[in-house]
């Protein structure tokens, strides 16, 4: 569908959702998280912005005429507006997927409010039973995979692969563990103390972990790569590192 650019600016709403003194729950992306989403990775997620500009230029230089670009885990639709920004001239169409009806709602308020130059399709889908891509010379999935079960993560990223035109490629951010506890003990503090930086109190940065701790399973890095080259890419590049935060692109 073909959207209008709106003159209304977009709603920013703060997250407090760990704020609550009640014992957390298992981590969910429901209509709580989604309202506050983009408040909430700008806030907890070192260097988001850039991360998401890195991953925009390098989805740039890889899209191509008459292809789609997947945005897998497309939460709010940052990284496909962000795209469809800086590729006015190339023909392609925007695939945005994810598991959260009420990440999609949002996805689709901040679309039609930006103006997209490009065609764009939203669906909602569990990754682990119906992923299907095709004709993809971009494929984004930017803190998407840590989410999901390490029994399902070879068959997503092969899928991913294998719909994926040849030297087209996969963007993907992922939360990292290091094989020694030392560097995992440092990290997670100089973490915690960036959160603190961004105004979460001790209580909120505590639940959070309470809360991805059945939930959010990270890899090593060199188990995400071993992972990408396995599934077929033939190349794997790093292309961030902030402590146990990191950005690979895998071409295939």
């Amino acid at each position: 569908m073909k959207i209008k650019k709106a003159d209304q600016p977009l709603e920013n709403t703060t997250d407090r959702v760990f704020e609550q003194t009640s014992k957390p729950t298992d981590f969910t992306f429901n209509g709580e998280v989604a309202t506050v989403f983009d408040d909430m990775v700008s806030r907890s997620v070192p260097y988001y912005d850039e991360m998401q500009r890195m991953s925009v230029e390098l989805a740039c230089d890889f899209a191509r005429d008459k292809t789609n670009i997947y945005d897998i885990g497309c939460a709010t639709g940052t990284t496909m507006a962000l795209i469809d920004e800086r590729i006015p001239d190339i023909n392609v169409t925007f695939k945005g997927i994810d598991n959260s009806s009420e990440m999609l709602k949002k996805a689709e308020d901040k679309l039609s409010k930006t103006g997209l130059v490009h065609n764009y399709d939203l669906e909602c889908m569990d990754i682990t039973k119906n992923l299907k891509i095709e004709n993809a010379s971009v494929v984004t999935m930017l803190l998407t995979l840590q989410f999901a079960r390490p029994l399902y993560r070879e068959r997503i990223v092969k899928t991913l692969c294998e719909g994926t035109n040849n030297d087209g490629c996969l963007i993907l951010i992922e939360k990292v563990i290091s094989e020694e506890k030392t560097f995992n003990r440092h990290f997670i503090d100089y973490y915690h103390e960036y959160k603190r930086r961004n105004g979460y109190s001790e209580l909120a940065i505590a639940k959070k972990r309470e809360a991805l701790e059945n939930v959010l399973i990270p890899y090593r890095l060199e188990e995400n790569v071993t992972l990408l080259k396995e599934a077929g890419f033939r190349h794997v590049e790093t292309f961030f590192r902030w402590y146990n935060f990191c950005g690979l692109i895998a071409m295939k």
